[in-house]
């Protein structure tokens, strides 16, 4: 299974970007897809997380200002974030909580990573 992510970029405060992030491979069903984010010195965070069920949960920080959904027919995620803030600047690996098809063993499976820089 893997995941590509896209979207990242320089952006000014106060702008906004669309980070994708699509699932392939040998996927029976994937359960939750989320956003993860890491800033220099920083530990990996959860950002956002959508089920299988269209629930939601963000970073108490976003709320209001991101919003994650679901394509479920292309196994891909978004995340659109409004209102960026120079604390936002991380790098975004998305992830998916994955039944793998033939073994239907549960796996988390993480994309490559795309910066997100917000310039104040």
């Amino acid at each position: 299974v893997q995941l590509q992510a896209s979207g990242g970029g320089l952006v000014q405060a106060g702008g906004s970007l669309r980070l994708s992030c699509a699932a392939s491979g040998s996927i029976f069903r994937i359960n939750a897809m989320g956003w993860y984010r890491q800033a220099p010195g920083n530990q990996r965070e959860l950002v956002a997380v959508i089920g299988s069920d269209s629930s939601t949960n963000y970073l108490d920080s976003v709320k209001g200002r991101f919003t994650i959904s679901r394509d479920y027919d292309k196994n891909a995620v978004y995340l659109q974030m409004n209102s960026l803030k120079p604390e936002d600047t991380a790098v975004y690996y998305c992830t998916a909580r994955v039944v793998v098809q033939f073994s239907y063993a549960r796996d988390d499976f993480w994309g490559q990573g795309t910066l997100v820089t917000v310039s104040s």
